[in-house]
């Protein structure tokens, strides 16, 4: 697309994905509501080892098999050759644990031994479930943020936004190419194009404006194919041929949210500070 046309181009929001049980399959939706620590339901769940440090996909690539469902008062958990699991959505109040994401140390609420023991039968390690209650604030990385942010159990920030653009600039690198899902964002945009977003400061999407603050360095979890969770090699030896920086490879954008609403697919994205 010539650069007179890109100008001209209106780029929307094609896709909207939650992940209620952290490193766990993402959900599909036509719209979302974006609350205090980001889309309602988002990375609100997740597995602890025995120590209480968080377990992804970096460690358990089977946790990409379960799916999750949201009905009004539950989660309904399913995976291969597993009977389906059904998780309040609001555990019983029961004495909070100590758990830590990255260098955060959260306080969670066990969820209960029952959904526990499911998750230790069908990943095959010793692990429970946790969900963060309301009471539990987990600020944002100050170095990016501002004061009051706040942030579920996510890896660093509320939402990551990735351009259909960027991933057919990858694909068109690869002999295999990869679906969006593998490397799971919240938002996805169409009409821009490819790398747009790196340029973008801050963005309107329906009622809410987001700060576009930091690029996702990309981990391991890409490597894992989240229909079968085989890991393999790709995208990262790819995407370090270009997307690299020191040490780490970027793909996609890191956003914070400055207020509340419902985002829908098919919105506009209004670049409203940095380059579209």
């Amino acid at each position: 697309m010539a650069d007179s046309e890109q100008r001209l181009a209106k780029s929307s929001i094609s896709g909207i994905r939650v992940y209620p049980i952290k490193s766990a399959a993402g959900i599909v939706l036509d719209e979302a509501v974006v609350e205090e620590r980001g889309f309602r339901h988002d990375r609100r769940w997740m597995l602890v080892d025995e120590s209480g440090v968080f377990l992804s996909q970096r460690e358990a690539p089977r946790l990409a098999l379960i799916r999750v469902v949201i009905t009004n008062d539950a989660l309904i958990v399913e995976a291969p050759a597993m009977p389906a699991l059904e998780v309040p959505l609001q555990p019983e109040p029961v004495d909070t644990v100590s758990t830590v994401v990255w260098h955060d140390v959260v306080e969670s609420l066990p969820v209960g031994e029952e959904a526990s023991r499911w998750f230790r039968e069908f990943l095959r390690i010793p692990c429970r479930l946790v969900y963060l209650p309301e009471t539990s604030v987990r600020p944002v990385d100050p170095t990016y943020s501002a004061r009051g942010d706040q942030v579920s159990l996510a890896d660093g920030f509320p939402f990551l936004l990735l351009s259909e653009a960027s991933l057919d600039d990858l694909n068109s690198r690869m002999e295999i190419p990869l679906p969006m899902d593998r490397f799971r964002p919240n938002l996805i945009v169409r009409g821009c194009g490819p790398f747009a977003e790196d340029g973008w400061r801050r963005v309107r999407i329906g009622p809410v404006d987001f700060r576009v603050v930091k690029p996702c360095a990309r981990c391991a979890i890409t490597l894992v194919d989240q229909q079968t969770a085989a890991t393999g090699k790709e995208p990262l030896r790819t995407l370090a041929r270009y997307r690299k920086r020191g040490s780490e490879v970027f793909f996609g954008q890191n956003l914070i949210h400055d207020a509340t609403g419902t985002v829908r697919v098919g919105d506009d994205v209004e670049v409203i500070e940095g380059s579209a």
